[in-house]
C-alpha cells in the first residue's frame, strides 16, 4: 500500500513538473541552426525572423551557422539535437527536400523533424559577373553552350538551392558546365561580384542588392511574374526559358518528438513575425514573399514538404546529381 501511494505521489510529481514545464517555456535561449555561411540569404531570412520571434517568446533567439555538404551537417545536427524546443532547424527546399534524393543521409528528412511553419517563398535569379557579354537570356544561353568547358557555376554545395537550380537550367539547356561550391551563396555571390566565377542561379534576396548596385548582370527571374522590387526583369517565360519555375520556400522545424506545446507556440511566434509590418516590408525589399496564413502551420509544412519531394526527387535522382558533385 505504501508503495503505491509513493508511486502515485512520484506520478503526479512528474504531471505538475511537465505541465510547469509547458507554461515556462521558453525558459532560456533558442537557437535556429542555418546550415549555411553568415550572410547569404537563409542567414539573413533566419535573422529577420527570428529576431521578431524574440520579442513574442521573451527568449533570446540565436543563430547559429552550421555549414557543409550543401546545408547537411547543419541540418543533421538539429535533427539529433535534444526534442526540447531549444534547437530549431531553418532551411529550404534544397535542405529539407532536395537533399533527400542525394545524400546518405543518417536520418529520415521527412519524419524525422517536426514542421514548425512555412515562412516564405524565394525565387531565384539568372546571374552573371559583369564581363559575361550576353545582354538577355537568350544570348547567355548561347555563350554558355558556346563556352561550356569553360563556363562556371557557383553553388553552395550539392544540394543547396543554386546547386540544383542550376542542374535544372542546365539539364533545360542541354549543357554541362562546372560547378564551383561554396559554404554558402554569400561567398559565392561575392566572388561572382569579383569576376571569380561566371553564374549562379540565385535567391533573389541574395543577389538583387549587386544587382540594383550594377555590379552583376541579371537576366531573368524563375517565377511566374517579376518581382515587385525589380520589375524590369522580366520572368524566364517572358525571356526565352518557359516553364523553368523554381521557388525556394524555406521553414522552420524542431527535433521529431518537441512537446506539442512548444511547437505551438513557437508557431505563433513565427506567424507573428509574419504578420509584423517591418519584416513583411524587409521581405519586399528582398524580393521575398510571406506564406499565406493558411499555409503558415506545422501540418501545411509538412504536406508542401511531401509534395515537393515526390516532385523533385525524381528530377534530381535522374539528372544522376551525386554527393561530390
Amino acid at each position: 500500500m505504501r508503495k503505491s501511494l509513493i508511486a502515485v505521489a512520484l506520478a503526479a510529481v512528474c504531471v505538475i513538473a511537465t505541465d510547469a514545464a509547458a507554461q515556462t517555456y521558453p525558459s532560456r535561449p533558442i537557437t535556429i541552426i542555418v546550415p549555411f555561411a553568415a550572410g547569404g540569404p537563409s542567414d539573413v531570412l533566419a535573422r529577420v525572423v527570428g529576431e521578431r520571434m524574440r520579442a513574442t517568446l521573451n527568449q533570446t533567439v540565436i543563430v547559429e551557422n552550421v555549414t557543409g555538404a550543401g546545408g547537411t551537417i547543419g541540418v543533421t545536427r538539429a535533427a539529433r539535437a535534444p526534442a526540447d524546443g531549444y534547437t530549431l532547424s531553418f532551411g529550404h527546399l534544397g535542405t529539407h527536400v532536395v537533399n533527400g534524393a542525394i545524400y546518405p543521409l543518417t536520418f529520415d528528412l521527412l519524419n524525422d523533424l517536426d514542421p514548425v511553419g512555412l515562412i516564405g517563398a524565394n525565387p531565384m535569379l539568372i546571374v552573371s559577373k559583369s564581363a559575361v557579354p550576353a545582354k538577355d537570356l537568350k544570348e547567355l544561353i548561347a555563350w554558355v553552350k558556346a563556352n561550356e568547358a569553360n563556363v562556371t557555376f557557383g553553388t553552395a554545395g550539392v544540394g543547396s538551392g543554386a546547386h540544383f537550380s542550376g542542374v535544372y537550367f542546365q539539364s533545360l539547356i542541354g549543357t554541362r558546365s562546372r560547378y564551383v561550391p561554396y559554404r554558402g551563396t554569400g561567398p559565392a555571390l561575392q566572388d561572382l561580384v569579383g569576376g571569380q566565377i561566371d553564374i549562379i542561379v540565385d535567391q533573389a534576396s541574395n543577389s538583387m542588392p549587386q544587382v540594383q548596385a550594377g555590379k552583376i548582370k541579371a537576366y531573368a527571374v524563375t517565377d511566374k511574374k517579376r518581382l515587385a522590387v525589380a520589375p524590369n526583369i522580366p520572368t524566364v517565360d517572358e525571356a526565352g526559358l518557359p516553364g523553368f519555375h523554381v521557388l525556394l520556400w524555406s521553414g522552420l522545424w524542431a527535433p521529431k518528438g518537441t512537446p506539442k506545446e512548444a511547437v505551438a507556440k513557437l508557431n505563433a511566434a513565427m506567424r507573428e513575425a509574419l504578420a509584423d509590418a517591418d519584416v513583411l516590408k524587409r521581405f519586399g525589399d528582398l524580393g521575398l514573399e510571406a506564406a499565406a496564413a493558411n499555409q503558415q502551420t506545422p501540418e501545411a509544412l509538412r504536406a508542401h514538404q511531401k509534395a515537393e519531394a515526390d516532385k523533385w526527387w525524381p528530377v534530381i535522382k535522374k539528372a544522376g546529381v551525386k554527393p561530390e558533385g
